[in-house]
C-alpha cells in the first residue's frame, strides 16, 4: 500500500493577528459603516467586512489603502526597470528618454507587452497541465481520471485530423493529447482551434499581422522583444501583443477549456447556491480556490471516500461541506452544482466564517497573506502547486499521477481540523442566493434545439439587441462587484443579453440576476425569450480561461451568417479587472473584432500615442478597439451605440 501523502509545512505562519488588531481597532463605529459602504457592493459581505474592521483584521481593502497615493509614473506606464541601468521614469521635460534611449511610448508599450505576455502565459500554461493529464491518460501514468465526455472527445480528435477508427479510447487520448501539445510549440506555425474563427476575422489576421503561430512561440517572442535593446517601434510592440494575446483565446484558453468538458464533463444548466452563506456551521468546510480543477475534482471524489466518511463522524461533524472560490469554484459550481462562497475579494472573508477549516488553492489570484488571515482563526491553508507554494501554508504537492491519494490526504486534513473550531468565532449571518449556471456553447445550442438559428432570429426581430461578454476580476479600485452588477442590470434593461464568467458571473449570482426570475428586470424581449427557455439574462459560462467560450460562441454565430465576428452586435466588457490575464483577454477579445470597454484604465496614460492606438487606430486593423469608462451606467451607454450601430451595418 502506497504511503500517505504528508504535508510540509512552508515556514511556520507568523501569529500577526494581534498586531493587525491594534492598528484597525482605532476605526471608530461611523468610519465602519462608512469604509463597509465604500467597499463592497456585495450585501452578503458587508457583515464580514464590518467584523474584520471592528476586529482589526486586515483585508484587501487595508492594504489598498496602506498604498495610497499611488506613484504617478507607475500608474502611467512611465517607469520602466527592464535592465540594471534603471530603473527609469520619464518627467518631461527634464528626462524625456531612460538610460537606453527610450522614450515614452516605447516603454509603455513594452510594459504593455509585457502584460499581455505575462497574462496570455498564465492562461496557456494552465491549459498545459489540463492536456498533459489527456495525455498522461494515453500513455498510462495517469490513473485517477476518465473521459467523461466522450462525444467532444472524439469531436475534437476529428477536428486534430485523427483517424479514430477501431482505437480505444487511450489510443485516441496519446495522439489528441501530443497533437495538441503540438500547439504549443513553433513547428506547425498555426493553431488549430483558431480556424473556428470565420474566415472573415482570419483573413484580417493575416492582413494585420497577427495570425497566432504557436502557444509558447507567441509568448517568447513577446518576452524577446521586452528585452532592452530589442523593440524599438511602440506600434510594432503592440501588434506583437495582439498576436500573443491571440494564441491565449484560441489557443492556452481554448485548450484548458475544451479539455476540462473532455475529462470533468461539458457543463450543462444547473442550480446551486452562492455568497458566503454556503459555509455550514455543523459540517466540515473546506473551499477550493484557484483556477485549475484537477485537484478539486478528486477532492470532491474524496470527501465521498468511505474512510473519510467515518472520520467524519468520529469527530462530531454533520458532513463535509465543499464550497468554491474564484475560478475553480466556477469550475465545480457550473459542472457539479458545487455551491460558491465568493468571487476574488470574498477570499478573506470565508475565512472570518470562523468555520473553514481547510483553503485549499492551487494557483492564480490567491492572496499571499491568507495565512496572515488564517492566524486569527483555526484554518489550515493548503497549497498544491509547485509554481505557489505560499510562506505559512501546508504544501501537498499535487501531481495527476497521484491526484486521488493527495486529495484523499488533504480532504484527511481538514476533517481533522473540525474539533479545532473555536464555536464562539462562528459568524455566518447570511444566506445563500440560489443560481443557475453551466451555459456551455454546447448547452446554449441545445437550449436552442440543435442550432443557434433561434438566437439569431431573435436578434434579427430585436427582441435581443445583441449580447455583450462581462468579464474579469474584482480590483479595490471600484466598489466591490459594483462595476459588475450594475453595468449586467442596465444591460438587461435594454434588451441586450450579458454572457458572463469568472469574478463577473459570481457577482451577479449575489446580485440574483443568475434566476430565471431575474428575466423581470430585462426589457420586454428579452423578458420573452428568457421566459420562454426558463433562463437567465444572464447567462454564466465559466471560469476566467471559458471566455474562450464566448469566442466560440461568435464564431459559431459568425460562420451562421458568413460574416467576420467585427460584424455582429457583440461587445465585452471587463468592469473591474485588476489581473494580467484581463488584459489578454480583452486584447484577444479586441483582436477578434469584438469592441471592449474596461472600467479601469490601463497603465498607458503616459503615452497618448498609445492611447490613441487602442482607443481607435485598431478599427483600421482589426475592426475593433478598447474603451474605457470606469462609470458602469455611461459604459452602457457606449456598448448599446456600437451595437446599434452593428445592428444598422447588419440591416436589422
Amino acid at each position: 500500500m502506497a504511503e500517505e501523502p504528508k504535508p510540509t509545512l512552508i515556514r511556520e505562519r507568523q501569529d500577526v493577528c494581534e498586531l493587525d488588531r491594534a492598528r484597525l481597532a482605532l476605526l471608530n463605529p461611523a468610519i465602519i459603516e462608512q469604509k463597509k459602504e465604500e467597499r463592497t457592493f456585495d450585501e452578503g459581505a458587508k457583515p464580514f467586512l464590518e467584523m474584520t474592521m471592528r476586529e482589526g483584521i486586515e483585508t484587501v481593502w487595508d492594504r489598498f489603502e496602506m498604498q495610497q497615493p499611488p506613484c504617478k509614473y507607475c500608474s502611467s506606464g512611465l517607469s520602466c526597470s527592464r535592465c540594471a541601468m534603471g530603473p527609469c521614469r520619464i518627467i518631461p521635460p527634464q528626462r524625456i528618454r531612460g538610460v537606453c534611449g527610450a522614450e515614452a511610448d516605447l516603454i509603455v508599450a513594452r510594459n504593455l507587452l509585457d502584460t499581455i505576455a505575462t497574462g496570455a502565459a498564465a492562461h496557456s500554461d494552465h491549459g498545459r497541465e489540463i492536456v498533459l493529464t489527456l495525455y498522461g491518460i494515453g500513455k498510462g501514468t495517469v490513473t485517477d481520471y476518465v473521459i467523461a465526455d466522450r462525444e467532444k472527445f472524439l469531436r475534437l480528435a476529428a477536428e486534430f485530423g485523427i483517424d479514430t477508427g477501431k482505437k480505444d479510447d487511450k489510443a485516441i487520448a496519446s495522439e489528441l493529447g501530443h497533437a495538441m501539445l503540438g500547439e504549443f510549440g513553433t513547428v506547425k506555425d498555426h493553431l488549430q482551434i483558431a480556424a473556428r474563427a470565420p474566415k472573415a476575422t482570419q483573413e484580417i489576421w493575416e492582413n494585420a499581422g497577427i495570425t497566432p503561430r504557436g502557444i509558447d512561440r507567441e509568448v517568447v517572442e513577446a518576452m524577446h522583444r521586452v528585452q532592452m535593446g530589442v523593440a524599438a517601434d511602440y506600434v510594432n510592440t503592440l501588434v506583437h501583443g495582439l498576436r500573443t494575446s491571440l494564441s491565449d483565446g484560441w489557443g492556452g484558453s481554448s485548450l484548458a477549456t475544451e479539455i476540462s468538458d473532455v475529462l470533468f464533463g461539458t457543463p450543462k444548466p444547473n442550480e446551486s447556491m452562492v455568497n458566503l452563506g454556503v459555509v455550514r456551521k455543523d459540517s466540515v468546510n473546506i473551499s477550493l480556490h484557484g483556477h485549475n480543477p484537477m485537484l478539486s475534482e478528486m477532492v470532491l471524489k474524496a470527501a465521498k471516500d468511505p474512510e473519510i466518511l467515518a472520520l467524519v463522524k468520529k469527530v462530531g461533524a454533520a458532513g463535509i461541506n465543499l464550497v468554491g472560490l474564484c475560478c475553480t469554484g466556477n469550475e465545480l459550481l457550473m459542472r457539479k452544482g458545487i455551491p460558491n462562497a465568493g468571487n476574488h475579494f470574498n477570499q478573506e472573508l470565508v475565512i472570518t466564517t470562523g468555520a473553514l477549516e481547510a483553503m485549499v488553492v492551487d494557483y492564480q489570484c490567491i492572496f499571499p497573506s491568507l495565512p496572515r488571515t488564517a492566524s486569527c482563526y483555526h484554518t489550515h491553508v493548503i497549497s498544491t502547486s509547485p509554481k505557489s507554494r505560499i510562506p505559512g501554508s501546508y504544501y501537498f504537492g499535487f501531481e495527476p499521477e497521484t491526484a486521488y491519494a493527495t486529495a484523499k490526504a488533504i480532504v484527511k486534513m481538514a476533517v481533522e481540523n473540525f474539533p479545532n473550531r473555536i464555536p464562539e468565532r462562528v459568524f455566518i449571518p447570511v444566506e445563500p442566493v440560489k443560481v443557475m449556471t453551466g451555459f456551455s456553447v454546447e448547452a446554449i445550442r441545445g437550449a436552442l434545439g440543435g442550432s443557434f438559428k433561434p438566437l439569431i432570429d431573435q436578434i434579427a426581430s430585436g427582441n435581443i439587441r445583441g449580447a455583450v461578454g462581462i468579464v474579469g476580476c474584482n480590483n479595490p479600485k471600484v466598489k466591490h462587484d459594483y462595476g459588475h452588477v450594475l453595468l449586467s442590470k442596465e444591460l438587461i434593461k435594454r434588451d441586450i443579453l450579458c454572457v458572463e464568467t469568472g469574478c463577473a458571473a459570481i457577482a451577479s449570482g449575489k446580485a440574483g440576476l443568475l434566476q430565471p426570475s431575474a428575466a423581470s428586470q430585462a426589457g420586454p424581449g428579452l423578458r420573452a425569450v428568457c421566459e420562454s427557455l426558463g433562463i437567465p439574462p444572464v447567462l454564466h459560462m465559466g471560469s476566467c480561461v471559458d471566455n474562450a467560450r464566448i469566442l466560440h460562441l461568435a464564431a459559431e454565430l459568425g460562420n451562421a451568417l458568413n460574416v467576420g465576428i467585427h460584424r455582429l452586435p457583440l461587445a465585452g466588457a471587463a468592469p473591474e479587472w485588476y489581473s494580467q490575464k484581463a488584459v489578454s483577454i480583452g486584447a484577444y477579445f479586441v483582436a477578434s473584432g469584438v469592441y471592449t470597454v474596461l472600467g479601469v484604465m490601463p497603465k498607458i496614460t503616459g503615452s497618448p500615442p498609445v492611447v490613441s492606438l487602442l482607443t481607435e487606430g485598431l478599427k483600421g486593423a482589426v475592426n475593433a478597439s478598447f474603451a474605457v469608462e470606469p462609470d458602469p451606467l455611461k459604459a452602457a451607454d457606449l456598448i448599446t451605440a456600437h451595437i446599434e450601430r452593428k445592428r444598422a451595418e447588419l440591416g436589422i
